[in-house]
């Protein structure tokens, strides 16, 4: 891979309109528009730095990037070898070299994390613990709705972060299981250009663009550094007729104003179409113990010919930087998110007794529409404590969160058909289904919060870090349908979590570190507050609570050719919502569930021309004290969580421009039900990859994923496995100057 050698890798009118940025439709016009200005801004800066052959792609497999610092884990500016927790960073340099095509392909990469993308329900499993347990941030912004995770082309993203277990202390409600951290391109001080075709399996068509200059001339007493990236892609899937259009685009300009004052803007488009969407496949009866399903089945498609899934998000982001002294620092990130999502679907399937015929059922009309404005303020000081550096981190954090929806269901059935052969309606002609968008209601979420971290030096060699977060969240449903009893016109509900870190890190030697900490978290009880309902609002009174107790250690050998990690953690989460015993139609919030495990990582350059890296984690995850149907389900496993997760990737360099590589991944069993009446066994995947460089400007990189075309579930619903993906094989051209 060639890169700059100053570069541092580490429709319907809507029924309720909210406020939107607009942007065009980008077309194959759009493009040459961005051709042209590739050469304009270029024609600005018309000198690049020299390029270099990178050994970034090789690093990224020989290395945990243990000095790599993480904004997602600290606002302390520390790395992850100076933190008391279970910290990963993705940079681009390894989602290039795994080939990772979208964000949950990337996620395979960090230990004990897995992930699935139903298109109503996608999800990450962290630590034994998912859904609103487990935080997922946009440039360190939580949109507190789970469907806003859906799976993104990876092209715009300059890495991903994560830290396990509780971290509510750092961005607010939920994290009870970890945080995941997906941080956007933002322009770099070096000029470059770079693209990527990629053709594959299934009908993909993806092309990549991203420029980077410096507008003006070098003698200006300002700079301004602008940042452009584009991705557009198509294709199908080995599910019949399924057909996905995306676009992402991220610009952003950087100026340095001086007196170390900088400016960057930036906003982000994503467009994302998918036609006939695929929810899942029926699971053989009798559906207990291992599960299977008919393997005539795995690519059929049962819902309507027309269905859709569709949506479109829009961020925009203004962040000021300062310096008032060489020891305070501070910035502003005033940040607006706009989303619509539309549902078009008839979602759930399930055999008759006999295996013989496939019953289709829940037809789902839908929108969503979510406005989050907010602004962060925040601080860093540098300070002595009797005679040790005491360093600290405070902000304020204020937002406002509103989504509204428009669902239309039916609950009976929409038709049986022969699994094999079979034509399905379009969602329209299904009886009782009418074109239009009604509002349910309107979730309003009142945000603000103030926290709080510091790092003390005890000692030259320990240090103990604390954190401390307290939120006042305000929840507000107004009622857009009919008044009922349990439907009210109005309902408001407040919460005030106070959350917070102690940790202890010792530096052994200068390349090992001990640690050990204790957290706190909190999260809604039944779900993310942006979608709670008058029930949940009514019967839960206060949020979930969660602890943490986690000890590890951190450590570089072999003259730093090696790097490893090591966890234990044990996680606590109370007050979850479980079903009244006597009362079936509630809930009490008396519920508990818990985590012990480990993690372990390592990653080692072999030798000059070979490098692995490998991760295991085991988790005993269990409800403590749950109800179902009143029956305590106290022992068993959380659903879709499964107890091993393993990789294993090596990359093998045959000749200076040739490097082969491969990944084993282990998943273990999962279960469908909270009882673990029936469960899909561990499965096992294998990628090969291939990269050769061309020139100095252009690598091909050749990716077959899941060779063996083994047939797994990714998540298991009452009657349907949501499988994951076939065997596919993608070739891909970068160019890079």
């Amino acid at each position: 891979m060639i890169r700059s050698s100053s570069r541092h890798f580490g429709g319907r009118a809507r029924a309720r309109a909210l406020p939107q940025f607009s942007l065009p439709a980008l077309s194959a016009g759009s493009c040459a528009v961005l051709a042209l200005l590739s050469g304009y801004v270029h024609a600005a800066e018309p000198t690049l730095a020299t390029v270099e052959v990178s050994e970034g792609w090789y690093e990224a497999f020989s290395s945990l990037a243990l000095d790599a610092k993480s904004a997602t884990a600290s606002r302390l500016g520390l790395n992850a070898k100076e933190l008391p927790a279970s910290v990963h960073t993705l940079d681009r340099s390894e989602l290039e070299a795994r080939g990772a095509q979208n964000t949950q392909e990337a996620l395979a990469a960090i230990p004990g994390v897995t992930a699935y993308s139903p298109p109503g329900n996608p999800g990450v499993n962290y630590r034994g613990f998912g859904g609103s347990s487990v935080s997922q941030l946009f440039n360190g912004i939580n949109v507190q709705y789970s469907i806003a995770a859906r799976p993104v082309d990876s092209w715009i993203y300059d890495r991903i972060e994560a830290i396990g277990g509780a971290s509510s202390f750092l961005y607010g409600a939920g994290g009870v299981g970890g945080t995941l951290n997906y941080i956007t391109k933002l322009p770099e001080s070096t000029p470059f250009t770079e693209g990527q075709i990629r053709l594959g399996s299934n009908g993909l068509k993806q092309a990549s663009l991203g420029l980077n200059r410096r507008l003006g001339s070098a003698d200006d007493a300002s700079a301004h550094y602008l940042r452009l990236d584009l991705n557009q892609s198509t294709g199908s899937s080995s599910i019949d007729q399924v057909k996905r259009h995306a676009t992402q685009l991220a610009v952003s300009l950087r100026s340095e104003l001086g007196g170390g004052l900088t400016h960057t803007l930036a906003y982000e488009y994503q467009h994302e179409r998918v036609d006939r969407p695929y929810w899942g496949t029926p699971l053989r009866n009798p559906i207990q113990g291992e599960l299977s399903i008919d393997p005539a089945t795995r690519d059929k498609n049962y819902n309507s010919a027309d269905g859709l899934y569709a949506q479109r998000v829009q961020w925009l982001r203004s962040i000021t930087e300062g310096r008032i002294s060489p020891q305070l620092q501070w910035s502003n990130t005033f940040y607006a998110y706009s989303a619509q999502r539309e549902y078009r679907n008839v979602e759930s399937y399930r055999f008759n007794a006999g295996n013989s015929a496939v019953i289709r059922s829940s037809t789902l009309l839908q929108r969503h529409e979510q406005l989050l404005l907010g602004d962060r303020l925040e601080g860093k000081l540098q300070s002595q404590l009797a005679g040790l550096r005491s360093d600290w981190a405070f902000g304020l954090d204020v937002s406002i969160n509103r989504q509204t929806r428009y669902p239309n269901s039916l609950s009976g059935t929409v038709s049986t058909v022969n699994p094999y052969d079979f034509v399905t309606e379009n969602f329209y002609s299904i009886p009782g289904m009418q074109p239009g968008f009604r509002a349910d209601r309107d979730n309003r979420i009142q945000n603000i919060a103030l926290y709080l971290e510091n790092r003390t030096a005890i000692a030259p060699t320990l240090h103990v870090l604390t954190a401390l977060r307290h939120e006042r969240l305000d929840l507000d449903l107004s009622n857009r349908r009919e008044v009922t009893a349990s439907a009210p016109a109005s309902w408001s509900r407040s919460y005030r979590p106070t959350t917070g870190r102690i940790g202890l890190v010792w530096d052994a030697t200068p390349e090992a570190a001990l640690y050990a900490q204790y957290a706190t978290a909190a999260d809604p009880p039944s779900g993310t507050l942006a979608t709670a309902s008058f029930a949940d609002a009514i019967n839960n009174t206060g949020l979930t609570t969660g602890r943490q107790i986690e000890v590890g250690a951190k450590w570089r050998f072999m003259q730093d050719k090696g790097s490893a990690t090591l966890a234990a953690y044990q996680i606590e989460r109370h007050n979850i919502a479980t079903q009244d015993p006597s009362d079936s139609t509630r809930t009490l919030l008396v519920g508990e569930q818990s985590s012990r495990g480990i993690e372990a990582a390592v990653a080692l350059a072999l030798s000059a021309q070979w490098s692995l890296r490998a991760d295991y984690s085991h988790t005993r995850a269990r409800y403590d004290n749950y109800q179902q149907n009143g029956i305590s389900m106290a022992g068993k496993h959380p659903v879709n969580t499964p107890a091993t997760v393993a990789n294993l990737w090596t990359r093998y360099r045959a000749t200076p421009d040739l490097q082969l590589s491969a990944g084993l991944r282990h998943v273990g069993r999962i279960y469908g039900d909270a009882a673990n009446t029936f469960y899909w066994p561990r499965v096992t995947l294998l990628d090969l990859g291939l990269d050769y460089q061309i020139n100095r400007q252009m690598t091909l990189q050749a990716r077959l994923r899941n060779a063996t075309n083994r047939s797994y579930a990714a998540s298991l619903s009452s009657t349907m496995a949501y499988l994951g993906a076939a065997r596919s094989a993608d070739i891909a051209l970068r160019l890079s100057y």
